[in-house]
């Protein structure tokens, strides 16, 4: 009798595949790492396999050259595509990658150094996952994105050092460790102002996990940061360097965009075009600030905004207590990760190293919005074949926005319990883990 109540094999290895697939299996925890270990023999065979490609390493070494002869006028700076256009985080960082690839000569040391780069912000991504207790199913993902293995090891781009920063920052956050979290911030936004973007996101986290005060010192640091990095060229030409790497009305190339082609080049390049971006960022960003991120404090943003502008918490001792328990790894990473999303989608033009921020967040971003498992494959495999067309079509252009806004949606009407103040587990809930 006991044998009729035994599931068929095939019941039960399903069963078994499911619970390790799903993270309620001591054997789920080898998923991460045995995608990372394949990911890591993946990189040596590209880097060792594929021709490498030049677009920006000798642009950036040209101007490093520049830098290390003596050269503080960020106005005078220039290389091959163009002027030095961003901050000085990234000065430094080439600069070291300057004298360590013999003046940018060796370039099949640099693929090597920035597949190191590659794992170890994989490294991180997959622990953010983790903490915010990301089913092993999704982790695949993490690994698969042609493009994203290209911009890294076959490119060079320095994309690939604030994403680094961003999932750092992330990381920390979730640990709330809210001064090393603003710091890795303001070091990814000192290399590329591509940051900025989740820069609402991330200051809502502090205030809300850390409090009014703390969030106010932890700002005033990161933008000390910014200027302690930034002496040597503040103190040759200020307004040269402020202008240059930071500089928010530049011009961009229809040729190059990969997210708006299908609006036509005359569209493109306008000034009501420009407008409308603009405003479509702030009516969606105004609408997840009210609506979800700020929804853990159980109040209108007015009642937020105006004690703050009087130098005043918004929130007593008890609130915060209560306000920051819910600030949870999950929180802090939907949060941030829904914020990037919205700064892509509203983006004048995206270029090919920018899925460098997006490819680690959309495999999350699809699975707290509840989407089916099946259909987040898709639509990521979606997404991943149109950041693969080169150039960039009509049809792959509104792809890429489609998927974008799709993703957004899906986020703001799908995970809602990321916002909302959530009761403590039960104690066995994660026991499996």
């Amino acid at each position: 009798m006991a044998d009729d109540k035994t599931p068929p094999i095939h019941m039960q290895v399903i069963r078994f595949a499911l619970d390790v697939t799903n993270g309620h299996h001591a054997l789920s925890k080898l998923i991460p790492l045995s995608l990372f270990i394949a990911d890591a023999l993946l990189c040596s065979a590209i880097i060792w396999k594929v021709p490498y490609t030049e677009i920006d390493w000798v642009a950036y070494m040209e101007q490093i050259s520049q830098i290390v002869s003596g050269e503080r006028d960020y106005t005078k700076i220039r290389g091959g595509t163009g002027p030095l256009v961003y901050p000085a985080a990234h000065v430094y960082i080439y600069t070291g990658l300057y004298y360590l690839t013999d003046h940018g000569k060796d370039i099949f040391l640099a693929q090597q150094l920035f597949g190191v780069l590659y794992m170890v912000t994989l490294g991180v991504v997959m622990a953010c996952y983790w903490q915010a207790r990301v089913p092993p199913y999704v982790f695949p993902l993490l690994i698969l994105s042609k493009r994203l293995h290209s911009i890294f090891v076959l490119r060079c781009f320095n994309d690939c050092f604030a994403t680094l920063f961003l999932w750092l920052a992330i990381f920390f956050l979730q640990r709330r460790s809210w001064r090393a979290g603003a710091l890795m911030y303001t070091l990814g936004l000192g290399v590329k102002m591509s940051l900025l973007l989740v820069l609402p996101a991330v200051g809502i986290v502090l205030l809300l996990g850390s409090g009014f005060a703390t969030s106010l010192r932890l700002a005033a640091m990161m933008g000390l940061v910014q200027v302690l990095i930034a002496v040597p060229f503040l103190a040759n030409n200020p307004w040269g360097y402020l202008g240059r790497a930071f500089e928010l009305s530049r011009q961009f190339f229809f040729k190059w965009t990969v997210n708006w082609r299908f609006v036509g080049e005359e569209i493109f390049l306008s000034k009501g075009f420009s407008m409308a971006l603009l405003g479509l960022h702030v009516v969606v960003l105004l609408g997840f600030i009210t609506t979800r991120w700020l929804a853990p404090a159980h109040k209108p943003l007015p009642q937020v905004v105006i004690p703050m502008l009087l130098g005043r918490s918004p929130f007593t001792k008890q609130e915060h207590r209560t306000i920051s328990q819910n600030v949870t790894p999950r929180f802090i990473m939907t949060t941030i990760l829904s914020a990037n999303i919205i700064g892509l989608l509203s983006a004048r033009s995206l270029h090919y190293q920018f899925y460098s921020y997006l490819a680690w967040s959309t495999p999350f971003l699809l699975w707290c919005s509840g989407l089916h498992p099946v259909l987040q494959y898709a639509l990521w495999a979606v997404q991943e074949s149109a950041w693969n067309v080169y150039p960039s079509t009509a049809i792959s252009s509104g792809v890429v926005v489609g998927v974008l806004a799709t993703t957004a949606l899906l986020v703001w009407c799908g995970a809602r319990e990321d916002w909302e103040p959530r009761k403590v587990p039960p104690k066995d809930e994660y026991a499996r883990r």
